[in-house]
């Protein structure tokens, strides 16, 4: 395994307001992790700098060895937590508008995944329901065939069979050179494909251990862990 992302004091103001204070983190591929904290701790904030949507008030951060810009967006797929598609659009003219975007978009995948989930791609998004908008939205997302995904609160708001379908395709959908960043509130949902949690509150890491360390030293699972750092 190799480094894919390394936060060097990277720090993030607004105004008066410090989302992320000198955040120093490395994540390595081939890994699914957990980017878990309460509102307001940091997260989307690193999310945005990640896929190069904000700039650092200082320090750095490299995706790949490379400062987020064009290069890391071709191997960077993002999915965040607000729906961003066009919903008079079909389906099957998003999927040729991603494949025509993302030199790694895999079509036969994403049709694949559709015909799975019984979703006529001739449909106007607009006519599906919120679970199956936020299907197709995951299900553009893993079809590239990116280094990095990126996804924010995959499973908030969908039923319980929803979210099974989404840690499923997320499980069987990246490669092993790859990494998976999943932030979400729902840990016990995904914590079992989770290989690593990152814990971050007022915009600095707390703590990044493997799942399998948390539990042999804790003796609690990450969920138990991340109820107990952040007890009110």
């Amino acid at each position: 395994m190799s480094e894919l992302l390394r936060c060097e004091n990277l720090t993030k103001n607004y105004g008066q307001l410090t989302a992320l204070d000198g955040v120093n983190l490395s994540l390595e591929s081939g890994k699914i992790i957990g980017l878990l904290g309460p509102n307001g701790s940091g997260k989307t904030t690193m999310i945005k700098l990640i896929n190069g949507l904000l700039q650092p008030s200082s320090g750095r951060i490299l995706i790949n060895g490379m400062a987020p810009g064009p290069e890391t967006k071709k191997i960077v797929a993002y999915l965040p937590e607000n729906h961003f598609l066009n919903a008079y659009m079909t389906v099957e003219k998003i999927v040729a508008y991603f494949a025509d975007f993302f030199a790694d978009f895999r079509t036969d995948l994403a049709y694949a995944m559709l015909e799975r989930l019984k979703i006529n791609a001739k449909q106007p998004l607009k006519t599906l329901s919120k679970g199956n908008k936020e299907k197709v939205a995951l299900i553009l997302t893993m079809s590239r065939k990116a280094l990095l995904y990126v996804l924010d609160e995959p499973i908030a708001g969908v039923d319980p069979a929803t979210r099974d379908y989404i840690v499923s395709t997320i499980i069987h959908n990246y490669s092993p050179e790859a990494s998976v960043l999943i932030s979400t509130h729902l840990i016990s949902d995904i914590e079992s494909i989770l290989d690593e949690a990152v814990f971050i509150q007022n915009g600095r890491i707390l703590l990044q251990k493997s799942v399998d360390e948390i539990r042999s030293e804790n003796g609690k699972s990450v969920d138990e862990l991340f109820r107990e750092v952040f007890k009110w």
